[in-house]
């Protein structure tokens, strides 16, 4: 007798929800005859599995179903078939058996497991993988072994070699998750090795299922039905191969597609998948915006495909350029278990892993600048960090972050509070990043030692149109000013000068005014804009001294009392603009020597906030000259 399928030395077969074996098996023989089952516990029948009649043997094949076990084991089973004369043609003997639960590891390199084997756990007797020989055996870091893969895949995708990895790497989330798992259930538990490092999700499709062990999930699938044709779940780590534009424009629907076929083939609506949420990378920060795209998509995929939960990982250290270290891969795998329980419901009290709640605007009740505050459910024991909180930015544009709106960041239970330096109306419209780019740094988790996910661009508030801070603009020298600003008339003639502040928001001329005497003075700020159509606009205006504002030669915007500090939009005027030129004067008095300049931008209002969002290719904004 010769197993083929569903039952082997050192496997776990899955269990049911009455917690025992339904365990279908097949193989080759010489003889006809019945199938009978012994089980066997430490030299004992177990229940009634004493020669019980299991399968059928006949055309040199045999197969059978293996029911009721109980959940546990090692076990001992011996397979006979028993000719008519009732006689034992051929016997079959196999050991340590456990019953349990089997997961499948698929994905790419961080669930293949590339950390460093230095912090490799030790193993457990009660946690077992099905390795890429086919065979089973007692979990130990390397669980995947590609240069020994029956599949052709694995093969051909590191071009025909099968040169072993090498020996200081190896380490991924399985065993500890297996560990973690036993600890919390005492039950056994299996894993089915499938990860290939460097895949795609177009390597991973499933319409590619007719090639077998050709192709990832063909591959998966010929093992998942060798083992029985029952698994509990699902781990995933995959999504770096992603990171561009054509690939994440795609990601969502090849993943509801990906899991919508693994739970069909598996025969399991409701598979339940802990997904991991891709971690940073060592790599140029030109690409960063699309590390940043794959991660909110993984963020935001519980809200389209049920029973998956997302694991971040954004927070873990790297033992290379792009891999998660060995004592990271330990402390994900316990994250993972942590998220499966709760998916799978086997512990009460668990929680999902932590996700976004709500975001509002605050204004600081001591300096009036905001305070962003943002709201997370299912926190364990309170948010912490090691060290100064960290990992947060605000930004105007999607994927750039242009200023460190942010000086300091609080926890508060399951609250973080963004102090910023920018007032509520300037943050209302922001777009918020916890993990930007490809390499952020982020160290905040739960009580559990949970990640915040990595998430952004998430909009504040209600989304706002704006151009870029005027960094370029005619000036004046410093002139007398005999009156008060309310007093002043718009000027004839003016003469003025271009100056640049290079990457500077601010038009900051506070070395020039720090340098007189307190006496009061004037400067006079001018630029113009193009518009290509008719613009209803709001003009932002941030200042630190008594203020006036010309649009076409008309006041539009006085404040007699500005003073310190210069804060972006402390006032905004609107203003409606035809199709050409347009310009502006200010005036800004020098406040005795206290003021230090101006900020200036154009808000477009007339265009809506699902043309905002679509992106400013899909709408016109005035231009600066």
């Amino acid at each position: 007798m010769i197993i083929t399928q569903g039952l082997f030395d050192n496997m776990v077969l899955q269990r049911t929800s009455r917690n025992v074996c339904d365990a279908r098996f097949a193989g080759t023989c010489t003889y006809s005859g019945t199938v009978t089952a012994t089980v066997m516990r430490k030299k004992k029948p177990v229940l009634r599995f004493k020669n019980v009649p299991v399968g059928q043997a006949a055309e040199k094949s045999f197969s059978g179903r293996l029911s009721g076990v109980p959940v546990g084991g090692p076990y001992e089973i011996v397979l006979s078939i028993i000719q008519r004369s009732g006689a034992i043609a051929e016997k079959l003997t196999l050991k340590n058996v456990l019953i349990g639960d089997v997961w499948i590891l698929a994905g790419q390199s961080n669930m293949e497991g590339v950390g460093y084997t230095r912090d490799a756990l030790p193993p457990h007797p009660q946690a077992r993988v099905f390795k890429m020989d086919d065979r089973w055996e007692i979990a130990r870091d390397r669980l995947h072994e590609l240069w020994k893969a029956v599949d052709q895949v694995h093969v051909d995708l590191v071009g025909g070699s099968c040169i072993p990895g090498d020996s200081h790497i190896g380490v991924g989330p399985g065993l500890s998750f297996a560990r973690e798992m036993y600890s919390k259930t005492k039950i056994p538990q299996g894993m089915i090795a499938c990860a290939h490092g460097g895949t795609s999700m177009a390597q991973w499709d499933p319409a590619l299922k007719h090639l077998g062990g050709k192709s990832l999930y063909g591959a998966m699938i010929r093992r998942f039905e060798k083992n029985g044709g029952a698994v509990a779940g699902v781990l995933w780590y995959q999504g770096c191969s992603e990171t561009d534009a054509a690939a994440s424009k795609a990601y969502t629907e090849r993943m509801q597609t990906l899991i919508s076929s693994m739970r069909r083939d598996f025969g399991r609506p409701d598979l339940p998948v802990a997904a991991v949420q891709i971690s940073h990378v060592g790599v140029s920060q030109n690409v960063g915006n699309w590390w940043s795209r794959i991660r909110e998509l993984q963020r935001l995929l519980p809200e389209s495909i049920p029973n998956l939960s997302v694991v971040p990982s954004i927070d873990l250290e790297l033992d290379d350029f792009i891999h998660l270290s060995g004592s990271s891969q330990n402390r994900l795998g316990v994250r993972l278990a942590y998220a499966m329980l709760q998916l799978t419901k086997q512990k009460k009290g668990l929680k999902a892993p932590p996700a976004l709640h709500s975001i509002a605007v605050e204004r600081d009740r001591y300096n009036l600048m905001a305070n962003v505050i943002i709201r997370y459910d299912n926190v364990d024991d309170g948010l912490k960090s090691a060290g100064r909180p960290t990992g947060f930015a605000l930004t105007q544009k999607r994927g750039e972050i242009t200023n460190d709106y942010i000086y300091r960041i609080d926890l508060d239970k399951n609250k973080v509070i963004l102090k910023t330096c920018i007032t509520p109306l300037e943050a209302e419209g922001m777009h918020l990043y916890y993990g930007f780019g490809a390499d952020p740094y982020c160290n905040i988790t739960d009580g559990a030692d949970r990640s915040l996910p990595a998430m952004g661009p998430v909009r504040v508030g209600t989304a706002k149109a704006y151009t870029d801070f005027v960094r370029k603009i005619r000036i004046t020298e410093l002139l007398p000013l005999s009156t008060g600003i309310s007093a002043v008339e718009f000027p004839r003639s003016l003469d003025m000068k271009e100056r640049n502040f290079g990457n500077d928001n601010f038009l900051n001329l506070h070395n020039e005014i720090g340098a007189t005497s307190p006496q009061e003075l004037v400067v006079y700020y001018a630029t113009s804009i193009s518009c290509t159509e008719a613009m209803k606009l709001n003009v932002h205006l941030g200042y630190d001294g008594p203020i006036k504002a010309w649009w076409e030669g008309k006041e539009h915007f006085r404040d007699p009392q500005g003073t310190n500090p210069a804060i972006p939009s402390k006032g905004i005027f609107a203003v409606e603009a035809s199709p050409g030129r347009h310009n502006i004067l200010i005036a800004l008095a020098t406040n005795g020597g206290k003021a230090w300049g101006i900020f200036l931008r154009f808000e477009r209002t007339d265009v809506t906030e699902e043309m905002i969002d679509k992106g400013p290719e899909f709408y016109q904004m005035p231009e600066i000259e």
